[in-house]
């Protein structure tokens, strides 16, 4: 069972998530239970128990997570249900540097500015500088992951972080 201190952990990132990406307040209830529980792998119907929540909130949580790629799902042979795990190491995605959404977002602007012709540029300034950033951002962000992933390993060689599981 989890202690009090990692359950309002685990609603402190719920609050967290459900502010800052609204998402549903299970989703972030879910990563921060997840981040300090052990073992690190649990089935949906322990997660429910210690997360004191229903089994479909605890799929839907897992459903958003697993779209973000920061949850993985294993199956060990001869189970007949799935262990569910926070993987941060998975992807670019998982940890922030995903560009797809900063693709779409400057794919968006330019269609609002064709939207917006030749109106004057004081109307169109928001979407220019929307545009702007999202290229700014689609070049840049390979950038900072290569970053990313040297300053993690430099953390790991100093033994500040531990190597990935």
């Amino acid at each position: 069972m989890p202690t009090d201190d990692e359950l309002t952990f685990a609603d402190h990132m719920g609050r967290f998530y459900a502010r800052r990406y609204s998402m549903p307040p299970m989703a972030g209830r879910l990563v921060g239970y997840l981040a300090v529980t052990h073992p690190r792998a649990h089935s949906i119907s322990e997660l429910a128990e210690a997360l004191l929540a229903s089994r479909s909130a605890i799929t839907g949580a897992i459903k958003v997570l697993e779209n973000l790629y920061g949850i993985e799902r294993t199956r060990a042979a001869g189970e007949r249900m799935d262990r569910i795990r926070l993987d941060i190491n998975s992807s670019a995605q998982a940890a922030g540097f995903d560009i797809a959404e900063y693709q779409e977002l400057g794919e968006m602007a330019r269609e609002g500015l064709k939207v917006l012709g030749d109106a004057p540029t004081e109307r169109r300034a928001v979407l220019l500088e929307m545009a702007a950033l999202a290229d700014f951002l689609v070049e840049r962000m390979p950038t900072f992951y290569d970053e990313w992933l040297e300053h993690r390993q430099a953390l790991r060689a100093a033994g500040e972080l531990p190597d990935a599981p």
